[in-house]
């Protein structure tokens, strides 16, 4: 799905829609995401410190997995797998000694990953055929390499992009005590408009490029400017998603309540991307994210004990946070 173009991609969308829908993802899936929400925030609760990037590790990795199908592992710490092929190095191909490591160490890793989790779940559920996206994949006669590919499409990076949101909303409401009492009191339509907000202004996903199918013609600034077939577009989404066009007045505060000057878009903007090749799992996460931070911030006494490291990922061009304590004084 992430490479596939025209009708061959719309067809394969239509049949995983379901289950990515917003009424499948708040029937489905919402008494799993609130129990699993509050079974990782009870070691935080219990040492009364705890880093935030591993917890919401954990949760979006688990969530991710019930909706892909991820659920058979041979081995427990998928999470800490999936968090190896992300981690570090730069994604070209150099030929360098430290370029082939890391070819050679993400392959590895693909290795691990195909044998400990994915061919265990094809098994099960080529037994036992369950409603989730591998099942699915399984009916459409799906080899296993392109069921790999989807699981590293679906599960993987739908894992490591929620984990980092969840940790820069959580650092923005936990320093903005206004807004977090605005979150809190929120209902859930406002509390999800808010996150969606601070997305658009922290976008996990920095750069996305696509091809150009047919000429286009671009105005800006009085002047327009023609982008031939075939040309690559390097689309820089946090730059883009403060158009003053579109979002008003200071496009770089946080507004729980923000205006668009747009038809057809979320408070989010281009952060999901748009289009054909939109975030499939757009609603999961916001809901996910939700349901992990109304819990977390409602804790009394939660605060900062160490602000995380911060680096940038190769990958997906974005922010990595790492080492984010929390502590609870009571």
């Amino acid at each position: 799905v992430l490479y596939q173009e025209g009708e061959e991609h719309h067809r394969q969308r239509r049949m995983t829609a379901r289950f990515f829908t917003p009424k499948t993802t708040s029937e489905k899936y919402r008494q799993m995401m609130n129990n699993l929400a509050d079974t990782i925030l009870d070691e935080l609760r219990q040492k009364k410190q705890a880093d935030l990037s591993k917890l919401s590790m954990t949760m979006a990795v688990k969530v991710a997995a019930q909706v892909v199908g991820l659920t058979d592992s041979l081995l427990p710490g998928m999470d800490a797998r999936i968090n190896s092929f992300f981690a570090g190095g730069d994604m070209d191909v150099k030929w360098t000694p430290r370029s082939i490591f890391n070819l050679v160490r993400r392959q590895f890793t693909v290795l691990q990953f195909l044998y400990l989790d994915v061919k265990p779940a094809i098994r099960r559920r080529r037994q036992d055929p369950q409603e989730d996206v591998i099942s699915h994949l399984l009916t459409q006669n799906a080899t296993v390499p392109e069921i790999l590919t989807e699981c590293i499409t679906y599960g993987a990076a739908g894992m490591a992009t929620t984990r980092e949101f969840i940790c820069i909303a959580a650092w923005h409401m936990l320093e903005n005590p206004e807004l977090r009492a605005y979150y809190l009191s929120a209902s859930e339509d406002k509390r999800q408009n808010l996150l969606q907000e601070i997305l658009r202004l922290e976008p996990v996903v920095g750069n996305l490029t696509r091809r150009a199918t047919h000429d286009l013609v671009v105005e800006s600034e009085g002047r327009q400017y023609t982008i031939p077939t075939g040309a690559l577009l390097d689309i820089h989404i946090g730059t883009a998603n403060l158009d003053l066009s579109v979002v008003g007045a200071e496009p770089r505060a946080i507004c729980p309540e923000r205006s668009l000057h747009a038809e057809r878009t979320t408070p989010a903007l281009l952060s999901f991307g748009d289009g054909a090749h939109r975030c499939p799992g757009a609603y999961i996460a916001i809901q996910e994210s939700d349901i992990f931070l109304q819990k977390l911030l409602a804790i009394e006494g939660l605060q900062i004990e160490r602000a995380p490291s911060l680096s940038w990922g190769d990958l997906t061009q974005g922010y990595e946070f790492r080492n984010f304590r929390l502590k609870v004084n009571r």
